[in-house]
């Protein structure tokens, strides 16, 4: 009789381990997703400033995005409000409005002179990455 029991105490004993590595191993895996998702989320918010910075920089060269036709050629297009938007595909190169997954806004803001403009940066279901004013050197009246 005691060599049944000591049998079944040990089954006892290994699904119980099992248990906890089970629970442990589910738990290492909600961790991991949520950390891919956060390394996903970190890499589109620096590519969105890279891009942001790109299109601050030229506004501020040239005083207007539409002066500087051949590297902003691909995937641009200008409002009839003045806001000049330049799109951006999933790996954040250059494209076409129905190809993109972001786009690079420069509004005119109300009440403000024409050399200082909104820099967005959107997906392309409006939701804003990040934003901030870029003034145009030279171009001030």
């Amino acid at each position: 009789m005691t060599g049944k029991s000591r049998a079944s105490l040990f089954l006892i004993e290994k699904l119980i381990v099992i248990a906890v590595f089970a629970i442990c191993a589910s738990a290492c895996a909600g961790i991991f997703v949520e950390s891919y998702i956060m390394s996903g989320d970190a890499k589109d918010m620096n590519n969105a400033l890279i891009a942001a910075k790109n299109g601050a920089e030229r506004f501020k060269a040239y005083g207007d995005l539409k002066e500087v036709d051949k590297p902003f050629s691909l995937g641009h297009e200008i409002a009839s409000d003045g806001t000049i938007t330049v799109y951006y595909d999933e790996q954040w190169r250059r494209t076409f409005g129905h190809l993109a997954s972001y786009s690079v806004n420069l509004y005119l803001i109300d009440g403000e002179p024409d050399y200082i403009r909104k820099l967005t940066v959107e997906t392309i279901e409006r939701e804003e990455i990040l934003s901030f004013t870029v003034s145009a050197r030279g171009n001030q009246k």
